[in-house]
């Protein structure tokens, strides 16, 4: 019989191609981004010590509270937030990884929200 993939496995198997080629460092943190069905997760990741600097999420308290309803919307609001909290710890220039995901939608928001509100990726 047929053998069927799961598609968060195949994403996961891209995501492990792309981080063969993309990594975070100290002075250009990785910005990983993560979506499940309700919420986005944003963070920057230092990958030569194994530590996530700055995170976002739409499950944060203050980032809850500005929720508007649409998906895109609050991804667009989650990378704002990510990138203001970014600059205020020091960091201003990041690698964008898309976490497997396709360029588009909600993974998209999160990047223009960032580049909106200052980092450079």
């Amino acid at each position: 019989m047929f053998n069927r993939q799961d598609k968060n496995e195949i994403r996961k198997i891209r995501h492990k191609r792309v981080r063969r080629k993309i990594l975070g460092t100290s002075e250009r943190p990785r910005l990983c981004v993560y979506r499940s069905l309700k919420h986005i997760y944003a963070q920057l990741i230092d990958d030569s010590k194994g530590v996530t600097l700055v995170s976002a999420s739409t499950i944060d308290g203050e980032i809850r509270k500005a929720l508007e309803g649409d998906k895109k919307s609050e991804a667009k609001l989650v990378g704002r937030e990510l990138a203001k909290r970014a600059i205020s710890a020091g960091y201003k220039n990041v690698v964008f990884d898309r976490g497997g995901y396709v360029y588009t939608g909600r993974v998209a928001e999160v990047a223009s929200g960032a580049r909106d509100a200052g980092l450079d990726f």
